[in-house]
């Protein structure tokens, strides 16, 4: 599901800008869940966001209780989160890797739509729900496989259509009376889904990774993020720091728009089109003026 809609004045102008700052140089993106918005997956802070309380990690690993409604809320959200497809916005960041213009995207994304639309180089800062692993001997599952096993151990379970999905691909189940929680086929341990929960910090080896991103890049894009999670705005002053051209796209303002070279406030997938379509022909143009002076 995509929603496209035309580019205001404003917003044309501010692409403008942003395709003049952005000519001829490699530049890096980071998006957050304003990217999945037009794929039907909510977003957490923006205008019509659902209300949620996030589950803290501790509340999971330390609760039966906590898991039980995790593991319900989760699969019966699983279908229609799997079945989510990238929309152009994906498909456009994917196609400035492939021209070489985008070194590579960082998500704070779980969707895994990148990846599926074809972008190579994924920095997945928050990890992914397509896999689930045991917190006791590491053996890493594929989810849909899980999804086979809870349906096979809970067969009463039944998955509405249009159900109202939360940003993790997760619902607010009405019961969790006599589920079975599933555990590691090989230790009867503890699973847990490969994903950094709130009250979790992100691996510092997968943020070392996104810093090298922004580190081997001569611009930033931040996408689809109102950069309230502390890691977009450490990458952002990553590439302060090396006076490197900032742009945002985002509907509605961020915590960083003061420290923007160009932000527009505009739909992710649109924007980023218009980058993907003009920035390729704009870093030749600006190659060759260089070559001429």
């Amino acid at each position: 599901m995509t929603t496209v809609t035309e580019l205001d004045a404003a917003a044309t102008d501010a692409v403008s800008r942003a395709v003049a700052v952005l000519a001829g140089r490699r530049v890096a993106v980071l998006t957050g869940a304003g990217v999945s918005t037009d794929s039907g997956i909510p977003d957490y802070r923006g205008q019509g966001a659902p209300v949620r309380t996030p589950m803290t990690a501790e509340q999971f690993l330390s609760s039966d209780s906590a898991r039980r409604r995790y593991w319900v809320g989760s699969h019966l959200g699983w279908r229609a989160f799997a079945a989510a497809e990238p929309n152009g916005g994906h498909r456009a960041l994917a196609s400035l890797e492939q021209s070489g213009v985008a070194t590579g995207v960082v998500t704070q994304n779980v969707d895994g739509l990148h990846v599926r639309a074809g972008s190579r180089r994924v920095v997945e800062l928050h990890g992914t729900m397509r896999r689930v692993f045991c917190t006791h001997c590491g053996q890493v599952f594929d989810r849909r496989d899980l999804a086979h096993r809870v349906e096979h151990d809970n067969p009463w379970i039944t998955v509405r259509e249009n159900v109202p999905l939360g940003p993790d691909g997760d619902v607010l189940p009405e019961s969790t009376e006599g589920f079975v929680i599933p555990e590691c086929t090989v230790c009867g341990g503890m699973l847990k889904p490969d994903v950094v929960f709130f009250g979790e910090y992100i691996p510092a080896e997968k943020f070392r990774e996104a810093e090298q991103l922004v580190h081997a890049s001569e611009g930033l894009v931040i996408a689809g993020s109102s950069l309230v999670v502390n890691s977009g705005i450490r990458l952002l002053e990553r590439a302060r720091r090396r006076r490197l051209p900032v742009v945002i796209v985002n509907r509605g303002a961020t915590r960083a728009d003061s420290r923007a070279t160009v932000k527009i406030d505009a739909g992710t997938s649109e924007v980023l089109r218009a980058l993907a379509d003009a920035l390729p022909s704009a870093g030749w143009q600006a190659t060759a003026r260089r070559l001429d002076g």
